[in-house]
């Protein structure tokens, strides 16, 4: 069903009462006209959400478990692993999240208008590029936290997000919340009319904005969502023509001499850092809560997660919060304080937001889909030539291996289907990704608490969507089902 509702956008307006005529003739500021591709690049540095989803969507995964009830006790942390709606509306919470995106999405939105309107939009071409797509990622991300994932049988009637294609000139405008299908189609137009405008050599720092493997990766991403697994294999050839994947994965070997967790976090999200293709900065708490929060990491279980098919990953760095909380640092905090003297302030991470990683993990997971299991261990080997420490073809994957281990799964597909995921839940380990695999692979998830007690969310379980914001329900909206 569709539904209309209200979004709405602050507009700030600088009004001088005071002046002469002559004076009020001028723009006070010129830098407000998007007049060049100059200007339009540096808008477009606001194309990308500052709302970070990690620390929810591991709590709702399987990864995390209960750990100490004098942990943190975050909202984003403890009512996501009860599948509660979250209370709060600040940093890293789905509403600041919706918020902070569709912020973004009105940045890229008014880079497109002032391309349109400019006199020579054919020297805005690789800033068009780079609005289109990230439009369409801004859009993606929220379809896949706020929308049912897609399902062919029924993307045509489950309810997707509005999908914003022109800038706000009103206070309040009224969108319609199509299908998850319109919504898809919508990414994809943005995608396939984006990518070939981009130019990496555009930016200064290429890891801050959607480069040609940037996009690749999410295009990859999206079509794996869509089960379009060619396609899946053709973005991630065009990202690395020349299949040098393991030359750009993160040197996880060459952190082993590093003493603290803050220098490997810090080499984990650096612009320079191989594997790192988006690196986006994002408002969160992130860094002092994902590994010492109540339901987090045991030493236990971490060591249990990165050892998928009993391989460790032993080149992973792994810490502990007093001897209690286990993690691998993937991630370094920027504090600003609000002034020189206070202790109060806003903390910020650089989140790899897509990364070569993932992107070899997306081809290695359609060669398995495809029943192509001997290019999938060979992705799979490439991966963990950079994760085991002394890595030899010996301590690899091979298809005996996955067979053994699987014994217990009735056919050949169920069991690289189980290996793949496996090796992914290892890699992407705190980052997220492993709830975007559970909502793609539709798998029950169990949670335990701290009386022992659990329960389980099942596949069809409607509270996997994260619920709208109570500013946009409160105008009408249809509120996500419980």
């Amino acid at each position: 069903m569709k539904k209309l509702f209200s979004y709405i956008l602050t507009v700030s307006f600088i009004v001088s009462t005071t002046g002469c005529k002559k004076f009020l003739e001028h723009a006070p500021d010129q830098r407000t006209q998007l007049n060049s591709p100059q200007k339009v690049s540096e808008l477009l540095v606001t194309a990308y959400s500052g709302g970070n989803y990690v620390l929810a969507a591991e709590s709702m995964s399987d990864n995390v478990s209960f750990v100490n009830a004098t942990g943190n006790n975050v909202p984003a942390n403890y009512d996501s692993y009860f599948w509660n709606d979250i209370r709060a509306i600040n940093q890293d919470s789905p509403t600041y999240f919706w918020t902070s995106t569709y912020r973004a999405i009105s940045a890229a939105n008014q880079a497109l208008d002032a391309i349109k309107k400019a006199a020579d939009p054919e020297n805005y071409q690789a800033q068009k590029g780079e609005a289109l797509v990230a439009r369409a990622y801004a859009h993606f991300m929220l379809a896949i936290f706020f929308s049912k994932p897609y399902d062919k049988a029924t993307s045509e009637t489950d309810m997707g997000i509005p999908y914003v294609t022109e800038p706000e000139n009103v206070v309040l405008k009224n969108y319609e919340r199509k299908s998850v299908e319109y919504t898809y189609d919508q990414i994809q137009k943005d995608l396939d009319e984006g990518i070939p405008l981009i130019k990496d050599n555009a930016y200064t720092v290429p890891a801050y904005h959607f480069t040609k493997k940037a996009a690749y990766a999410l295009a990859a991403r999206f079509y794996l969502f869509k089960k379009n697994y060619d396609k899946v294999i053709e973005c991630a050839n065009l990202a690395f023509p020349a299949n040098n994947f393991a030359d750009n994965l993160k040197p996880w070997p060459s952190y082993a001499s590093m003493p603290s967790s803050t220098e490997v976090g810090t080499a984990f999200t650096t612009a320079s850092t191989p594997g790192n293709l988006l690196l986006v900065q994002t408002t969160s708490w992130l860094n002092r809560y994902y590994n010492r929060a109540i339901f987090a990491f045991s030493q236990n279980r971490l060591n249990s997660i990165t050892a998928p098919m009993g391989i460790s990953f032993s080149a992973y760095r792994k810490f502990s919060y007093s001897s209690t909380y286990y993690f691998v640092p993937k991630y370094a905090e920027h504090f600003v304080r609000t002034s020189i003297n206070a202790s109060t302030g806003t903390a910020y991470i650089m989140q790899p937001s897509l990364t070569t990683e993932e992107l070899l993990l997306n081809r290695a997971e359609a060669y398995i889909m495809k029943g192509l299991y001997a290019n999938g261990v060979t992705d799979i080997n490439t991966l963990l030539s950079k994760r085991i420490t002394g890595y030899t073809s010996a301590n690899g994957v091979t298809d005996a291996k996955v067979k053994a281990y699987y014994s217990n799964l009735p056919d050949e597909k169920a069991m690289y289907t189980s290996a793949i995921l496996d090796f992914r839940r290892a890699e992407f380990v705190h980052e997220g990704i492993r709830w975007m695999d559970i909502l793609r692979h539709k798998l029950p998830v169990v949670h335990v608490y701290e009386d022992g007690s659990s329960k389980e969310l099942k596949a069809d379980d409607l509270r996997r969507q994260w619920q709208l914001p109570d500013e946009v329900l409160l105008s009408g909206v249809q509120k996500n089902p419980r």
